[in-house]
């Protein structure tokens, strides 16, 4: 029949979270017939493999190992996940594949290693992170490194457990949420404000609930909208909150920031919220769109390419949609898209310190009227963080 879409359904349930991962996985099982899930162990890595389990709702169908892939065992996972899909496909038994990631797996490389090579027989049907909310804060503020948490998938991860979890909270449309008695209004508002568009959909619901789950799961998943919501020039960012000692602030400006004051301001800003990310630029890089982004008391700053405004109009028709839209609905005369936007998550947010803290490190009038030419001559502090 036409338009019907006999791709496999491939849902993908990810999170540091362990136990509450594996009670949404058990809960799918349980839940959807005919769903099978596929899980690989990477924490067996330093014996030169991974270990692949295939389960039903009544146990495990079957069990084998992948070899390591240029010592990396993401790379192993990567190799290893489209043919186990295939393979249940073709079977024609399967109405649903869940693909519960490892602890630190993130879903964004997983779910297009699935729709770049899924063909006509695989499609990402949702990505979940389940979500115990009693951990919510003590994981965004673990700035351990993923090796030292025997968390690391590959020699030369350099990942923290923080900034994993944040990514992986932040890129699911679905968060199933675990029952923990220890969880509070406080790490609920958090949550809430950490990703105010995601769907919260309880673990352990029963009656109708119940079904909520199984339904996301095979909701339909836009890889690319996914991708342009995780790109710092037009990720759809939190607004302003504050609910139950949780607070959000955000930070607009279009006036450039001084270099060298915004570096030696870095680690008090890094550590005044739980979460802060956005995008913002350096009088003398006007041309580089900066991404901002922190947790665990870690910051991370890349150029995430330019601002539209310092591209020539014919360079704009390769520019991706939301692009182009999120620069519109930052267009300031005579700066273009060139926006300082950050935005600041945590309990017990101190929101006028941080303000006053990120104005003073914007250039002065004085500064500001001397021009483009005065700002590229300013200290070029960031050069070390951007590995110029």
């Amino acid at each position: 029949m036409a338009g019907v879409d006999n791709r496999l359904p491939v849902a993908i349930v990810c999170g540091l979270h362990a136990d509450a991962r594996e009670a949404a996985v058990r809960r799918l099982l349980a839940t959807v017939p005919g769903s099978v899930a596929l899980h690989h162990d990477l924490s067996t890595a330093a014996r030169g493999t991974v270990v692949r389990t295939v389960r039903d709702a009544t146990g495990t169908l079957s069990t084998g190992e992948a070899p390591l892939v240029n010592d990396c065992a993401c790379c192993a996972l990567r190799e290893d996940l489209v043919p186990e899909l295939e393979r249940l496909a073709d079977g024609g038994l399967t109405r649903l594949a869940v693909v519960e990631l490892w602890d630190s797996v993130e879903p964004r490389a997983m779910a297009e290693v699935v729709a770049a090579h899924g063909g006509e027989r695989l499609v990402v049907s949702s990505v979940l992170t389940a979500v115990d909310p009693a951990l919510l804060l003590p994981y965004l503020g673990n700035g351990d490194d993923l090796a030292d948490a025997g968390l690391a998938a590959a020699a030369s991860d350099r990942r923290t457990v923080a900034d994993t979890w944040a990514r992986q909270l932040e890129y699911a449309p679905v968060l199933a949420l675990a029952d923990n008695p220890l969880a509070d209004d406080e790490d609920r508002a958090l949550l809430a404000q950490l990703h105010p568009t995601a769907r919260r959909i309880r673990i352990d619901g029963e009656g109708a609930s119940a079904g909520e789950l199984a339904a996301a799961a095979l909701a339909g998943f836009d890889i690319e909208a996914a991708a342009a919501r995780q790109h710092p020039a037009c990720a759809l960012l939190p607004q302003e909150a504050d609910e139950c000692g949780v607070g959000t602030y955000v930070w607009h400006r279009a006036r450039p920031f001084h270099p060298e004051r915004l570096y030696q301001a870095l680690e008090e800003l890094t550590c005044a919220a739980a979460r802060s990310r956005g995008r913002f630029w350096l009088a003398d890089r006007p041309d580089t769109l900066l991404a901002w982004d922190a947790a665990g008391g870690a910051l991370c700053v890349e150029s995430a390419g330019p601002w539209l405004a310092s591209l020539p109009d014919a360079a704009w028709e390769s520019v991706p949609p939301p692009r182009r839209a999120a620069a519109a609905l930052d267009w300031d005369p005579p700066h273009g898209d060139r926006c300082q936007h950050l935005v600041f998550t945590s309990p017990g947010l101190d929101r006028e310190g941080i303000e006053r803290l990120l104005e003073s490190c914007l250039l002065t009038d004085t500064e500001y009227a001397a021009g483009h030419a005065a700002w590229k001559r300013l200290p070029p502090a960031f050069d070390s963080l951007l590995e110029v």
